[in-house]
C-alpha cells in the first residue's frame, strides 16, 4: 500500500489542481456573460492600483518577517539581502512541486555562510506561522457571525483544534527538541546548542497575521472595483479570504493555484453573484502575479546594482 502512494503521491497535486480548473472553468462557461458586462471605468482603475500596491507591499513585509524568523534563531542576517533573497525566490511557489521557493531560500541562506539547520526550520516555521495567521482572522471572523458558510469546510472545532496543534507546534519546548536534532543530523556539533527558541514567536506571528491582513486588503478593493460593496460585507471578505488563502496554501498546487479560487467562490456564493465573485478572484490572481514578478525583477536588479558597486567600494 506504501508503496502504491508513494508512486501516486507525485501526480496528486496535478489531480487536485486538474479538479479544481475544471470547476472554475464550468463556473466560467456558466456566468461568462455576467462577467462581460462588467463596466471598466476610472475607480475599477483606482481600486485596482490600490490593490496591486497593497500586495506588492504584502510580499515586501512578508520578506522583512522571514528575516526575522532568522534573527529570532540567532543568525545574523542584513535586512537588505534577506528581502531581496525572499522576493527572488518566491515567484518560484508556481513552478510544480510547489517547494522550489523554499529549496531556493534554503540554498542562499546555506551559501551565505548561514547553517542548513538554521535555514531549513526558517522555511519551515514561516509558512506554518502564515497558515496559523490566516486560520486565526477566518475563524475569528466566522465567529462573530460573519462567515457563517465557513461550517461548511468541515466542523468547527475541529478548524480550532488545528489552530491549536498548529500553535502549540512553534512553542519553544516542542519547537527546541526538533531543531536540536535537525542540527544533529544537518549540521555541526557546534549548532546543536546554539540553534534554538528562547521564547515563543509571538512577533513573527503577528507579522504573518500583519501579511494576511495586507494581502485580504488587496482582495477587499479588487472586490469594491468590481461591485458594490457595503461596510458590513468586508470582515465577511477579510474571513473568506483569509480561509481560502491557508487552503491554498496547504493543499499541494502551484502557488494555490486553482484551490484559493474554488473555495472564495464556494464561500462567498451566497453574498455575492456568481459572475461578480468570478472576476474578483480572477483579477485579484492577476493582480497578485503582477506583483510578485515586478517584486521579483526589482530584487534581482537589486543585486545586480550591489554587483556593480562592490568592486568600486574595494
Amino acid at each position: 500500500m506504501k508503496k502504491i502512494w508513494h508512486q501516486l503521491k507525485p501526480y496528486l497535486r496535478w489531480v487536485i489542481l486538474g479538479v479544481t480548473l475544471f470547476f472554475l472553468g464550468n463556473a466560467f462557461k456558466d456566468h461568462w456573460q455576467e462577467v462581460a458586462a462588467i463596466e471598466i471605468t476610472e475607480t475599477v482603475w483606482l481600486y485596482g492600483a490600490i490593490a496591486l500596491l497593497l500586495t506588492f507591499l504584502a510580499h515586501l513585509w512578508a520578506g522583512w518577517v522571514w528575516g526575522a524568523i532568522l534573527r529570532l534563531l540567532k543568525q545574523s542576517v542584513k535586512r537588505g539581502w534577506v528581502l531581496r533573497v525572499y522576493l527572488k525566490t518566491n515567484i518560484a511557489k508556481y513552478l510544480p512541486g510547489n517547494v522550489w521557493h523554499f529549496y531556493g531560500r534554503v540554498w542562499a541562506v546555506k551559501a551565505a555562510g548561514i547553517s542548513l539547520s538554521a535555514a531549513t526550520i526558517s522555511v519551515v516555521l514561516e509558512p506554518l506561522l502564515m497558515v496559523a495567521g490566516a486560520l486565526a482572522i477566518a475563524l475569528a471572523v466566522s465567529q462573530l457571525g460573519w462567515l457563517a458558510s465557513l461550517a461548511s469546510f468541515g466542523n468547527r472545532k475541529l478548524q480550532v483544534l488545528g489552530l491549536g496543534i498548529v500553535l502549540l507546534g512553534m512553542h519553544p519546548r516542542i519547537l527546541n527538541p526538533v531543531m536540536q536534532q535537525l542540527s544533529r543530523l544537518k549540521a555541526k556539533n557546534e549548532d546543536v546548542a546554539t540553534l534554538r527558541l528562547e521564547s515563543y514567536p509571538w512577533f513573527p506571528l503577528l507579522g504573518e497575521i500583519g501579511f494576511i491582513l495586507l494581502r485580504g486588503a488587496g482582495f477587499i478593493f479588487v472586490a469594491l472595483a468590481l461591485a458594490p460593496v457595503n461596510l458590513a460585507s468586508l470582515p465577511l471578505l477579510l474571513g473568506a479570504f483569509s480561509f481560502a488563502w491557508c487552503l491554498g496554501l496547504v493543499i499541494p498546487t502551484p502557488g494555490g493555484l486553482g484551490v484559493f479560487e474554488t473555495t472564495a467562490i464556494a464561500l462567498l456564493d451566497q453574498h455575492f453573484s456568481a459572475g461578480i465573485i468570478l472576476s474578483v478572484v480572477a483579477v485579484f490572481r492577476l493582480l497578485s502575479l503582477v506583483a510578485e514578478a515586478t517584486a521579483a525583477g526589482l530584487a534581482w536588479l537589486g543585486d545586480f546594482l550591489a554587483e556593480r558597486r562592490r568592486p568600486t567600494a574595494e
